[in-house]
């Protein structure tokens, strides 16, 4: 167990803007429906705070990354649609790159932890950085 906060959360605040562009760049869609999708993903530790979504979704827009238009609704209030722009485009492009640098990272060290572990050092660690 661990003694310090080792949780490795990837917490909402730090994955979701890419989340949300990828979303927006699959199907434009309204806010409350951004958050259901963020949930039926779970790609984040625990639950998206709607008002976290809009806050970047706004600052989003600020950014130039999506852009959003009011769309009236049959019977309900008018809803902003958000959609992703080409600035937006090219800045989830840029997430992925450097989402899979941090994977191939994670899996070597990972390699590296359980090599250690199957041959019963659990303290010093010099067999796993001495070898390439």
């Amino acid at each position: 167990m661990c003694k310090n906060d080792c949780s490795w959360n990837l917490t909402a605040d730090r994955l979701l803007q890419p989340v949300l562009l990828f979303l927006l760049r699959l199907k434009p869609s309204h806010g409350y429906e951004l958050i259901q999708r963020l949930a039926q993903l779970d790609l984040l530790e625990g639950e998206a705070d709607p008002a976290t979504v809009y806050r970047n979704l706004r600052r989003m827009e600020q950014e130039g990354l999506v852009i959003s238009s009011w769309e009236a609704t049959g019977t309900g209030p008018a809803r902003r649609r958000y959609a992703v722009t080409p600035k937006g485009d090219e800045l989830l492009d840029a997430w992925m790159v450097a989402v899979r640098r941090q994977k191939e990272k994670l899996e070597k060290f990972i390699q590296l932890y359980e090599k250690n572990q199957y041959m019963g050092n659990t303290q010093g660690g010099e067999n796993c950085i001495s070898e390439g």
